[in-house]
């Protein structure tokens, strides 16, 4: 499905590594190409035509992002260098200075580094309390997990909206829902999510989401931190500099601009904003319906592959997206790996920056496939081919 459109798999690979990053379009890479040859000037700052035409560009690009996640307004939409950056910024810049003592963040063990760390680093900061919403045997969140875990303290919920690993997606309305008659905060990590379905903030109803470009065949290092207006405008901000400020006379004489320029200090990642503006045009043309029915075939095709192969241990047999985790008996997954990738069949391998799901799993490392669109049934068949003769693993292993 529309492999034309990605050079890199004019290559002899079998790309299986989406979740990592996915690969880009000849589209985004030629409207990169386009502003550094033909338009490479800063954004904001200068008063002639190349300037003007950056920043038209740079803003119709909010605009994009704003429509793209149905944002109410444009001052809701912050570039950052991607998920990562997003949520330490909502942790930092508007939790740190809310939160008190003995309050009560909710996660699980199934987060990715960046949501955990933050929370673990502001727990250690202020002396609130980091606790878990149980998995279920699927290891899933349930929406009665979520109502068991919560407590008078509880003042935010931070989750993905489909994890890294596991793959499940959370039903993030109908806990936001809940989260709001008890004055909860909502805080949605979208990095896996926003790239496989559409995603309406408004009817989620979230307070907070943060999502990178890389990850939905846009550049890296560019991302996307939404937050309701009226919040964002406590969200103190975390790099002061230039093109954020209005003045300052004196350190008692120092005035910010509106939002949400206040929140982007320097200058931008200007290629990879515009290069993510192309990157939401391209997904949008082909669509997200289509997307998710492909990678649900893909993974269901896979898991039956798989399914006989009894040196093969599945560890998230149900799932909602295109990840599949696993584990070949006896083998280590990072060798499992490179035996792979000598048939050039890129996969990842460990734990994912999901250092705590062994908590819920009780497995350590795993061999994941993250599957996209323009991944194919021969791809997988080349695959399980490969998998299925577990004396040849083996044997290349020695």
């Amino acid at each position: 499905m529309n492999r034309e459109d990605f050079p890199l798999l004019k290559q002899d690979i079998i790309y299986f590594d989406n979740s990592a990053t996915s690969l880009k379009p000849a589209c985004v890479i030629a409207k990169i190409q386009d502003y550094y040859s033909n338009y490479s000037a800063n954004a904001h700052r200068g008063d002639y035509d190349l300037s003007f035409k950056v920043d038209q560009e740079y803003e119709n690009t909010r605009e994009l992002v704003r429509n793209f996640i149905n944002a109410s307004s444009l001052e809701e939409i912050v570039f950052t260098s991607g998920a990562t950056e997003s949520l330490n910024y909502i942790v930092r810049g508007f939790f740190e200075n809310y939160l008190e003592k003995g309050d009560e963040v909710l996660i699980t063990t199934s987060e990715h580094a960046s949501n955990v760390l933050p929370w673990f680093r502001l727990a250690k900061k202020l002396g609130i309390e980091v606790n878990y919403i149980p998995l279920d045997t699927n290891y899933y969140v349930t929406l009665d997990n979520v109502k068991k875990a919560v407590s008078s303290k509880t003042k935010a919920i931070s989750l993905a909206g489909i994890t890294n690993v596991i793959g499940d997606a959370r039903p993030i309305k109908e806990i936001t829902k809940f989260a709001h008659e008890n004055n909860i905060f909502v805080v949605v990590d979208g990095a896996q999510m926003v790239p496989h379905v559409k995603v309406d903030v408004q009817d989620l109803d979230i307070d907070f989401l943060g999502f990178s470009g890389h990850k939905m065949c846009g550049p890296t290092g560019i991302g996307v931190l939404y937050g309701k207006k009226e919040l964002l405008e406590h969200l103190e901000p975390i790099n002061l500099g230039g093109g954020m400020n209005e003045s300052f006379d004196n350190q008692d004489e120092v005035y910010l601009k509106p939002l949400p320029t206040r929140l982007e200090a320097g200058t931008p990642n200007i290629a990879g904003v515009l290069g993510l503006g192309e990157a939401i045009k391209y997904l949008e043309n082909i669509g997200f319906d289509n997307i998710a029915k492909q990678e649900h075939n893909l993974r269901k095709y896979l898991i039956d592959k798989l399914i006989p192969l009894k040196h093969i241990d599945i560890i998230n047999l149900e799932s909602d997206s295109g990840i599949v985790a696993f584990n070949v008996s006896n083998i280590f997954s990072q060798d499992v790996a490179y035996y792979l990738n000598k048939y050039n069949i890129c996969v990842r391998a460990g734990n994912h920056c999901a250092k705590i799901l062994k908590n819920s799993v009780g497995v350590t490392n795993t061999v994941r496939i993250s599957l996209y669109f323009y991944n194919t049934y021969e791809e997988i068949d080349n695959l399980v081919e490969l998998l299925s003769d577990y004396d040849k693993i083996v044997k290349e292993m020695i």
